[in-house]
């Protein structure tokens, strides 16, 4: 189940927030946790007992660590309780990826290769891993106390606005929300949740989809050495729409579910096409991957706190590495991950600093980047992905072999302004008032009538279509 699905839009949701809304106070905790695991298990029945079998074992591993007096106890139960979190991600998801590559070694020695059943990926299994992490290792780290409540604990886990696909949030962050979060309950909150929630669907519904299918169309050619350089282009940029506007969208529905309830739930993107570096790219692309990687993966590391400028560069790096490899169990991901690594190490050691008049340039050659780099993550594989790209970066003509739609070119137009409005002031201070400053009555009228009516185009387009891919729902 989906956040753009008619499963969860004319089902789900209105039954869930009925109920939620007519249960007593003290019951609406109890009534978002039966709401969540539901939610799980309707889209992956047998890995609901995986997610509640760890989150229990965490739970008391966790507890068992706070109130240890011994360090060397401590640091094995935290070893411990990572090592079951992360082997089993690497159990469902990258041990076909190892074998694989093992028995491609082996048979290229002549030696008889591994068996192995293929597994399917518990959905979300990347972000809720990461967010245990984060729960052990602050509590490790004295920056919090565990919970003494399981119930809250389990909340924490598998709230299902940002189950799925986050945004990745650190307990801290959370858990003074699980009992706080109805106070100050108003209908502007609720209202303004929903509002968010749409926009988020509207992303996702009227952009993200429509540039999908043009990808779709593009990369489904059998023979890439058959595509000219403008359809190239024009696959790769539909994809770099699609993928911003289908995670995006998701996370905004994601924020705006839980505004609904009451929680607040951490930005996960900040007008990522409009950075004018990779490094600044990344501080506005999945913010809060990027915030998980620096806190866990790169101040362990040493960050910036080394005296070697190789040693810094190599942090760099297996962070970007490790990136690649979340995303995905595939030689492409990794590449993805070094590739924008590169970009990184690169901007830090020329101290690339985008000159304040630069103008678009700045923003062009971060955009174009990024774009390229995206055409690994879109294949997955990484000899097609270089024959698309030297497509690209070569002329050929154009040869008719793909013919655009009549909507193609309005919609490239609208996924262009709604990526890069927010580089005039005006679209910046019109986003603020949107998003995040106090409405007027004026605006609260007109932002409801705007809501009503994206949310009928969106309704009519997922019932008069099949076409409602989720890029982020296999990580």
């Amino acid at each position: 189940m989906v956040f753009s699905g008619a499963t969860f839009l004319f089902y789900f949701l209105p039954l869930f927030l009925l109920v939620y809304f007519l249960a007593d106070v003290r019951y609406k905790n109890g009534v978002i946790l039966a709401g969540s695991m539901l939610f799980y298990a309707w889209s992956a029945p047998r890995f609901l007992f995986v997610i509640l079998g760890t989150t229990v074992i965490d739970y008391f591993v966790v507890q068992m660590m706070d109130s240890s007096p011994s360090a060397t106890r401590r640091k094995a139960l935290l070893v411990a309780s990572v090592s079951i979190n992360l082997g089993l991600l690497f159990y469902f998801k990258y041990c076909g990826f190892f074998i694989d590559n093992a028995n491609t070694a082996l048979q290229s020695l002549g030696m008889s290769s591994v068996s192995w059943t293929a597994v399917a990926l518990p959905v979300g299994i990347s972000f809720y891993t990461f967010e245990t992490i984060t729960y052990v290792v602050d509590v490790y780290r004295r920056v919090h106390k565990p919970l003494t409540n399981f119930g809250q604990y389990l909340l924490y886990i598998i709230f299902f606005p940002k189950l799925i696909a986050g945004p990745i949030i650190r307990f801290h962050e959370f858990a003074g929300q699980i009992t706080g979060h109805l106070h100050g309950d108003t209908y502007e909150r609720r209202l303004r949740g929903f509002t968010r929630f749409v926009l988020g669907l509207s992303k996702k519904v009227l952009i993200a989809n429509a540039m999908g299918a043009i990808a779709d169309d593009i990369f489904s050619i059998n023979d890439f050495h058959r595509i000219d350089t403008a359809t190239a282009w024009t696959g790769a940029l539909a994809y770099t729409f699609q993928i911003y506007f289908d995670f995006s969208g998701y996370s905004d529905m994601a924020l705006g579910l839980g505004q609904i309830m009451g929680f607040y739930l951490p930005e996960n993107f900040n007008n990522p096409y409009t950075a004018t570096s990779i490094t600044d790219f990344w501080r506005r692309w999945h913010m809060t991957l990027g915030a998980w990687m620096r806190n866990y993966l790169y101040i362990p590391l040493g960050g910036n706190r080394t005296n070697s400028k190789w040693r810094l560069y190599f942090n760099l790096w297996i962070v970007f590495v490790a990136s690649g490899l979340w995303h995905g169990a595939a030689w492409a991901f990794l590449i993805w991950g070094m590739y924008h690594g590169l970009f990184l190490v690169l901007e830090r050691a020329v101290k690339y600093r985008p000159p304040s008049l630069g103008g678009l340039l700045p923003v062009v050659y971060s955009f174009v980047v990024v774009a390229v780099g995206w055409v690994f993550f879109r294949l997955e594989v990484v000899q097609p992905s270089l024959v698309y790209l030297s497509r690209m970066f070569q002329w050929y003509p154009p040869n008719h072999l793909w013919f655009p739609e009549g909507d193609c070119l309005p919609m490239f137009l609208m996924a262009g302004l709604f990526s890069f409005f927010t580089l005039a002031p005006a679209g910046l201070r019109l986003q603020q008032k949107v998003y995040y400053q106090p409405w007027g009555n004026a605006m609260h009228i007109l932002m409801t009538l705007a809501t009503l009516v994206l949310l009928a185009l969106c309704a009519f387009r997922i019932t008069s279509g099949n076409f409602n891919p989720f890029i982020y729902f296999r990580f």
